[in-house]
């Protein structure tokens, strides 16, 4: 599977450029970073030239089993929303920029009608750190939801939660999320920004 062992990893600034190498196709993708977000254990878990593989998405999600349409996500626009959108609409900027709130002084709270969580203008220095830090592999894949349950069962991925309640770390980062949710909704609601991280 080449997104295990990639030939190449991309950056930021090659999935956000025009025309950006990856595909808008259903697939799957994966996490890779120089830098650990927090103190984990990553004994256990792929790593490829000083880069280790913590975390692995799909798009699109397994089509509803109730008849509602299908998911049309892609692989271009979700790994874009992951580098330049924000923490309401990316798993994986919600799980870095709890981690890394202290370090990098941001702070998950309500904006908008309140229902929406973001770091607000925290989104862009969370992009610059992804954009030093985090690079991507990716694979496509006409059914990714089955790849995903293969991966998750397989592999070491400390930054995945849903299906991997195993994982070591998973317990910690559950808190960590849950701890900062509880925050941001005892915090009043913030001017929304208008902006994602990009």
């Amino acid at each position: 599977m080449n997104f295990l062992s990639p030939e190449r990893l991309w950056r930021r600034a090659d999935v956000l450029s025009r025309p950006s190498p990856v595909p808008a196709v259903p697939g799957a993708y994966g996490w890779w970073f120089d830098r650990l977000p927090a103190r984990i254990d990553i004994s256990g878990c792929r790593q490829v030239d000083g880069l280790t593989l913590l975390y692995t998405g799909i798009s699109p999600k397994e089509p509803p089993r109730n008849g509602r349409p299908a998911s049309r996500g892609q692989l271009r626009q979700r790994i874009a929303t992951h580098y330049a959108g924000n923490a309401e609409g990316s798993t994986l900027r919600k799980t870095l920029g709890c981690l890394l709130a202290e370090e990098l002084g941001i702070q998950l709270r309500r904006v908008g009608s309140g229902s929406r969580r973001t770091f607000v203008n925290g989104e862009h220095q969370l992009s610059q750190w992804m954009a030093e830090h985090a690079y991507v592999s990716f694979i496509a894949h006409e059914r990714p939801w089955e790849l995903e349950r293969r991966l998750i069962e397989e592999l070491d991925l400390p930054l995945n939660l849903d299906g991997n309640s195993r994982n070591a770390f998973h317990s910690v980062l559950t808190r960590i999320r849950k701890e900062a949710v509880a925050t941001a909704n005892a915090l009043p609601v913030a001017p929304n920004p208008g902006t994602g991280g990009g």
